[in-house]
Formats: structure tokens, sequence, C-alpha cells
């Protein structure tokens, strides 16, 4: 088994005021026994382009945030997921760092597909990797790329992955559509985007959003044949904990992708 947890904070904005969060959840999902903690897209310092104010991109403290969370999962004993940005000789990239329980740094997973109202902040990134927590490989897919790059999750699924963490931030502080129920047929196409990446390829969607006052999408695990295991109350910061098994993630559909059906061939 493999307990995981997907941490909803509020979007804050400085990274003084994420990482008192991040210690919280940190520390709570350790005595719930979770094996690995996921928060939302850039949670330190902010998502750009968003309804509410992002301090200025600061290299320097951003590499004391990294060092301050290694040493977090370290004390706690638990693998954590921390999306922030990251200084590039091309401009600032999208990133999630994935520590392990001893607090070193596993790697960390770029988002390669900008949705268009980042672009005058964000630079894509390049390449996919898998990483493991108790021996399970698991794949990250950032916002925009899960919701509209279903390659993305299929990569991960097809390299062995049955759960790909997808932080995202998805609504907004002042403005958007506040949804009050799972699914509700009167949504954003978000929480349906959950259920196909999971059905298209067997394996389990953990879905991580921000407590905003409009959100658009549940922080929300969804299992391999699409079923909503569990997800967080609306607007509200909260941790979801949850058990699952790797081996119910079958891979069915992601096992029998043909990617050379993809590939034309001339008539004749």
């Amino acid at each position: 088994m493999l307990t995981i947890a997907l941490a909803q904070p509020p979007a804050v904005g400085r990274i003084e005021d994420g990482l008192p969060w991040a210690e919280r959840f940190i520390a709570e999902a350790a005595r719930g026994a979770a094996d690995i903690i996921c928060f939302p897209e850039t949670f330190l310092p902010g998502l750009r382009g968003m309804d509410f104010d992002v301090e200025a991109h600061d290299p320097r403290k951003l590499r004391e945030a990294r060092e301050l969370v290694a040493e977090m999962a370290g004390r706690h004993r638990i693998h954590v997921i921390m999306p922030m940005e990251l200084d590039s000789p091309d401009g600032v990239l999208n990133t999630a760092f994935v520590f392990s329980d001893s607090g070193a740094l596993l790697g960390h997973q770029t988002k390669n597909q900008i949705a268009p109202e980042e672009d005058p902040f964000y630079v894509p990134g390049s390449g996919r990797q898998l990483f493991e927590v108790k021996g399970v490989p698991f794949g990250v897919v950032i916002c925009h790329e899960g919701w509209r790059y279903p390659e993305t999750v299929r990569w991960a699924a097809t390299h062995g992955a049955p759960i790909v963490f997808h932080p995202t931030l998805t609504g907004g502080a002042t403005r958007g559509h506040a949804v009050q129920q799972w699914g509700a047929q009167d949504s954003p196409y978000y929480e349906k985007a959950m259920v196909c990446r999971s059905i298209e390829n067997g394996v389990f969607m953990a879905s991580v959003n921000g407590a905003l006052a409009f959100q658009e999408a549940a922080t929300a695990l969804i299992g391999p044949d699409g079923d909503c295991i569990a997800h967080l109350p609306y607007g509200e910061p909260g941790l979801l904990i949850q058990a699952i098994d790797p081996t119910d993630a079958h891979r069915l559909y992601a096992r029998r992708f043909k990617p050379e059906a993809l590939v034309s061939s001339a008539a004749g």
C-alpha cells in the first residue's frame, strides 16, 4: 500500500507566507503516516498571471526555500513534491521539485506546455522523468499539461507509473466559477479531464489545487477506472490523506498504446 497526501493551501504570493503552510501540511501528512505529499502549482512563491499579486522572482530566496523544504522532508521522513519557480538562462521555469524522505533532492519536472496566458512569465521546459516512492514509480504533470495535453500523462503511464501527480492552480481569488459539487454538469471541464486521464490510462490521478474563493476544480484523487475516490471541500485549506494499492492501476490502455499507429504511411 502507498499512502499519499494532497495539500490544498491558500494561494499566498510570497515565499515567507507559503513556508508556514508547507511546514503545517508536511507535519500533518507525516502524522497521518503518508509516504508522500504534493502541493499545488508554483506554490512558492505563487502562480503568475492569476488575479492575485506574486512577489518578484528571486533566485536566492527560492534556493533558500528549497533548502528549507528539503529539511522539512528529512525531518518529517516524508517524500515531498514542491512546485516552485526555477531560474534558467532562457527565463523562469514552472517546476515541481521532488524530495525524498531523507531530504535528498531526487530531481524536478518542468512544465513543458505553457498556457498562452503564462507566456509573459514563464518559458517552457523540456524532458520527462519518473520518480519513486517506496519502490513505486510516479510521474508529475503540471496544470495545463494534464488538462489539455493528455500525452503527458500517457508518457508516465506507458513508462510504468501507476499514479500521476498533477499540481495545478485552477480558478481565481476574485473571479471565476465557484464549483459547489464534484463533476457537476455546469462546472468547467477540469474535473471531467481528471476522469479522462485516469480512464484512458488505467492509473490513479492525483490532482492538487489551491484553496481559491472561485476554485474551478477540486483537489481530488481519481481511481484507475475514473471513480473519484476522495476530494477536499472547495475554497477551504485542507489536506487529503488516502491509502491506495498501486497494483489496482492496471494500465491496460496505456500498455496497449501503439505509437506507431499514429504515423501515416503513403498509399501505394
